[in-house]
């Protein structure tokens, strides 16, 4: 019976977790150096991927330059939600600057064709958070995440420097055949849009222009030109009561 290593998910699981800690702590950075490479090389070498210390340099290399981004990430969040109280509230408190963080790293990953282990990160955070962002995405800066829960972003979904998306929100593909699978299956977001609570966009040849609304609940199937406002109508009645009574 083949072994496929399911044991890994725990060692992902805290991999993650630390690896989150040490890029925002500068204690627990050097505590969790040395555990950070030696499990990193453990993980790929358990998933038979090669060259675990070339893959390793070139992700610590890159951790700077992913807190830079992050950190601008943190900012959005305390500019666009007027609940905040400062930004050290952002990186302790906010479920969806956690997604993030762990979608910018798994990100980087993915783009050195690791396998599995950026897919496993992201699935953690997934789990922790409800925000399914695939790491195979790509997302400009300053990218903000409003409460979070339920999001979809797929694996080839484009996303623009200072978007804001809300809870529920889909950027999916349309069904296609597994021969396609390395065709663009999911939308583009221009840079300056705000997608709003449930709203579904789908399709490899969507474009959501920039500067551009999209309301909550809609369903978009087709481009949307620059600079739009996209509503969902519907007619909702409130019947007044007389003596307590609906009429």
């Amino acid at each position: 019976m083949k072994s496929y290593n399911v044991c890994l998910k725990d060692t992902v699981k805290t991999f993650t977790k630390r690896l989150f800690y040490s890029l925002f702590d500068e204690e627990q950075h050097n505590e969790y150096e040395a555990y950070l490479e030696s499990t990193f090389l453990k993980i790929l070498a358990k998933l038979s991927i090669e060259k675990g210390e070339e893959h390793w340099d070139t992700f610590k290399e890159k951790l700077p330059e992913l807190r830079l981004m992050l950190d601008l990430d943190a900012i959005a969040f305390e500019r666009n939600d007027p609940a905040s109280h400062s930004l050290q509230e952002i990186y302790l408190a906010y479920p969806g600057f956690y997604a993030i963080s762990i979608y910018r790293l798994s990100h980087q990953l993915y783009k050195q064709k690791v396998h599995i282990l950026p897919r496993m990160m992201s699935e953690y955070i997934h789990g922790i958070t409800g925000i399914d962002i695939h790491p195979g995405a790509t997302i400009g800066k300053s990218f903000y995440i409003d409460h979070g829960t339920g999001i979809v972003i797929g694996e080839t979904s484009i996303i623009g420097n200072h978007v804001k998306i809300y809870q529920g929100v889909t950027l999916g593909g349309i069904s296609v055949a597994k021969s396609l699978a390395s065709t663009k299956r999911h939308p583009t977001i221009e840079d300056n849009v705000c997608i709003y609570a449930n709203a579904t966009i789908l399709g490899g040849d969507i474009v959501i222009g920039r500067d551009s609304v999209i309301g909550a609940n809609v369903w978009i199937t087709q481009s949307v030109p620059e600079n739009s406002l996209v509503t969902y109508q519907t007619e909702i009645k409130i019947r007044p009561k007389k003596n307590g009574i609906r009429k």
